[in-house]
């Protein structure tokens, strides 16, 4: 594993984010995986940060919740089969690492783990969390929404971020 810059690499992995990357959460004695296709990258706090969307409907949702940190792994190999079953499976009813053939490996920054995959890996400690009122939300976005589930937003800040 090689440590690289989180800012200099965050372009680059906007681009796979789009198309899906994985959220990693550990609470406790649980622990889940699911595929993100929207994050922000920043220096917020003066620190190096990285935001993601959780909606409150799903499994992830109680468990970021109970966690004080994320790790995001951005693929850098063809993974759409694991991305697509993360993203449309979960995990209150399956094991979808055991169903994916994903490996975890220890951080050593925070403790949520970290996917054993070819790729840039981010190790972010919660440093706030927000949910949205859709009372600020502009109204061509309501349609993301049409069951009210809306997101929480998590700032992690970047902890290391590396690339295997």
């Amino acid at each position: 594993m090689k440590e690289v810059n989180a800012q200099e690499v965050a372009q680059v992995n906007m681009k796979q984010i789009q198309e899906g990357a994985f959220l990693i959460v550990q609470a406790k004695d649980r622990m889940n995986v699911m595929t993100i296709g929207w994050a922000l990258f920043g220096l917020i706090w003066r620190k190096p940060t990285m935001m993601v969307a959780v909606r409150n409907s799903r499994y992830t949702y109680g468990l970021i919740e109970e966690a004080d940190s994320f790790t995001v792994s951005v693929p850098t190999g063809n993974m759409k089969k694991e991305i697509d079953f993360c993203g449309s499976k979960s995990g209150k009813n399956i094991d979808k690492f055991k169903e994916c053939g994903l490996a975890t490996i220890k951080s050593n920054k925070v403790n949520s783990p970290l996917l054993e995959i070819p790729g840039y890996h981010y190790q972010c400690r919660i440093i706030y969390k927000t949910p949205m009122d859709p009372k600020f939300l502009a109204n061509d976005l309501m349609t993301l929404y049409p069951a009210k589930d809306y997101h929480t937003l998590y700032f992690g800040e970047i902890m290391a971020c590396s690339f295997i």
